[in-house]
């Protein structure tokens, strides 16, 4: 049987499984930049204000057969746009990463589209392979996640 993996607005009651999943210690590791602090439920709850409110970014909720699975986005970065995605760590593995991002490039007109990725996080590499991105260069900066700098990739999908 085939999960039916779904894309749609991001709303309220969604909200209460994002901030589950931010504070996942596994998952806050893997993804390296993220949260100052994933307890911090007021500064949660302002960052998706922020996200909500901004007609500049296309943020979407996953979901699979019905059950809310993780999130995606693609925001503005100076003249870029970005993308990024958090599944919870639960369903890692089953391709809700790559299914979710691949519908959201399908909704995007605009290319190029990059992303970044922590070099060691290979998972979320293979994802963004698999759907089309090319490793255009390389940065670093303080990861709050793991608490030092961390060395990424930066990904670039011009097709």
């Amino acid at each position: 049987m085939n999960p039916e993996l779904r894309l749609r607005p991001v709303r309220d009651d969604d909200l209460p499984a994002f901030y589950r999943y931010q504070r996942d210690p596994e998952a806050v590791r893997m993804a390296a930049f993220t949260a100052e602090d994933p307890d911090d439920a007021a500064e949660f709850a302002a960052h998706w204000r922020r996200v909500r409110a901004d007609p500049a970014n296309e943020s979407r909720t996953v979901t699979v057969d019905g059950t809310v699975v993780g999130y995606v986005l693609a925001f503005p970065v100076g003249e870029r746009t970005e993308v990024s995605y958090w599944i919870d760590r639960e369903r890692w593995g089953r391709g809700h990463a790559t299914g979710a991002l691949a519908a959201l490039l399908r909704e995007l007109p605009r290319r190029p589209v990059h992303a970044r990725a922590a070099k060691d996080n290979h998972a979320s590499l293979a994802v963004l392979r698999k759907c089309g991105f090319v490793v255009r260069g390389e940065d670093h900066g303080y990861a709050p996640g793991r608490g030092h700098d961390v060395e990424e990739w930066v990904l670039e999908l011009s097709r």
